[in-house]
């Protein structure tokens, strides 16, 4: 039987993958095979992580991304398939929160960008990617959640609104591409240690509060993500679409 975990002959792009969650995505897919594309708006960034997939024995390439203009979404998607000729995994991973504090204290252009690139993009994304993956036979489209879909907050409420807007766009679109045998999931990590979160795991009393709320009593590493979604890039999720995944150390179950 051939490895159902194997990505061989895959082409998978991944956004905001320079750092955190997103590399260690872009690190597990090409560990398993794929040909992996960089993204995140730094094109001197997105060279020196793809190069260090390169010199490990991997294969990438970057392709610089600003998820928030659409122009720069087209580019990454015909620029991938111009240079490998195909497409068969999309891991919608980038994501913005540039506001912190209550509802009532929401700009309405703070609104506007969280929306945009958070769930916008992600149908941007979508309708760009899913012909070419179609082409293949099928494949996986995939979108980086948080659990902050799943839970209120009175400081993080937007991100939140965003992060639960994901889930629906992700059973949306399994809906619509099931039948082209294309799976689209989503992965709600809980609080892990990256650039993105370090305002809540570097506070000593919110990461002490967080691990005692948490059963297996520690936050997660970018590791622990980036294999999720390598395996549902695989073929042993087949079956798995419509999702979401949550990865939180079991923070929810609380």
């Amino acid at each position: 039987m051939d490895n159902p975990f194997s990505l061989k002959d895959q082409v998978a792009i991944v956004t905001g993958s320079t750092k955190g969650i997103g590399l260690s995505i872009a690190e597990h897919m090409a560990q398993m095979g794929a040909k992996v594309v960089i993204s995140s708006r730094k094109g001197d960034v997105c060279e020196e992580k793809a190069a260090a997939i390169n010199a490990s024995g991997g294969e990438a390439i970057a392709i610089p991304c600003n998820i928030s203009r659409k122009e720069e979404c087209e580019a990454l998607v015909t620029k991938t398939v111009e240079k490998w000729g195909r497409l068969d995994s999309f891991v919608a991973n980038a994501a913005v929160n540039p506001i912190y504090g209550p509802l009532e204290t929401l700009p309405d252009e703070a609104f506007d960008k969280v929306m945009v690139s958070n769930v916008q993009s992600a149908i941007w994304f979508a309708n760009l990617a899913m012909p070419h993956i179609a082409e293949q036979g099928g494949g996986s489209f995939t979108i980086i959640s948080s659990i902050g879909g799943l839970k209120g907050s009175n400081t993080l409420g937007m991100y939140g609104i965003s992060k639960s807007a994901d889930f629906g766009v992700a059973r949306a679109l399994a809906v619509e591409w099931g039948p082209k045998n294309i799976r689209v999931n989503a992965i709600a990590p809980g609080l892990v240690v990256t650039d993105f979160a370090r305002a809540l795991w570097e506070n000593p009393e919110l990461r002490a509060d967080r691990e005692k709320r948490t059963p297996l009593r520690r936050i997660g590493e970018p590791r622990e993500i980036g294999g999720i979604a390598a395996f549902l890039a695989s073929s042993a999720a087949s079956f798995i679409t419509g999702q979401v995944i949550v990865a939180d150390g079991g923070t929810t179950i609380m």
